[in-house]
């Protein structure tokens, strides 16, 4: 056999490889964010934006703590225990933020926070239009017009977020399973707080 011809036999072994790989890739990829519909890319969007790490209970493994998908963005359970803050802990050159295990509950100078309920349950984002949610986003307002939305919720990061981007999220909250469950309203400043967080009115 000539090189040259075993060349060209190679060559065209090789292409034809390629040309199955990228057709398999073509089909087993998923779509681009862009291209889903925009409850799939909200799915996308609240994955990479760490939603879950503050807003889903956890479960416990050996490898850590994990999000509790039969909970998941349903936020911290009202009425659980809440450990007290040593009145050391929080202060200049100290500690500037603490959180509980779960990361559920956060304690600073702005007080104490509680992870909300983002699911559809009235009790979470039920009640809340599409337009209410953006603009909470926006302007670090609950509902857009009321109380500041407090750390660490990154507002001011995603309020750079596009109008479709934040509407993708709403959309995909909404397919979320609606759990019941009353989050406690924020704690002003206090590093004694009590054990027990009374959960917020309905």
């Amino acid at each position: 056999m000539h090189p040259h011809r075993f060349v060209s036999w190679r060559a065209v072994a090789s292409s034809l490889v390629g040309a199955a790989f990228c057709s398999l890739l073509s089909c087993t990829s998923p779509s681009p964010p862009e291209a889903q519909a925009p409850a799939k890319r909200g799915e996308y969007l609240v994955w990479i934006a760490g939603c879950d790490d503050c807003h889903s209970p956890k479960v416990f493994t050996d490898k850590g703590p994990e999000p509790d998908r039969a909970l998941r963005l349903s936020g911290h359970h009202g009425g659980a225990e809440v450990a007290a803050v040593p009145t050391q802990a929080l202060g200049p050159n100290q500690w500037g933020a603490l959180t509980s295990n779960d990361m559920t509950v956060w304690v600073g100078p702005w007080g104490t926070t509680f992870a909300s309920n983002l699911t559809p349950h009235p009790d979470g984002l039920g009640l809340w239009t599409e337009e209410q949610f953006v603009q909470t986003i926006r302007t670090g307002r609950h509902l857009g017009v009321g109380r500041a939305v407090l750390p660490p919720m990154p507002w001011p990061a995603y309020s750079h977020m596009t109008d479709e981007d934040l509407r993708a999220v709403f959309a995909f909250l909404r397919t979320l399973p609606p759990i019941a469950n009353v989050v406690p309203q924020p704690m002003p400043p206090n590093p004694a707080v009590g054990t027990v967080a009374e959960p917020a009115a309905p």
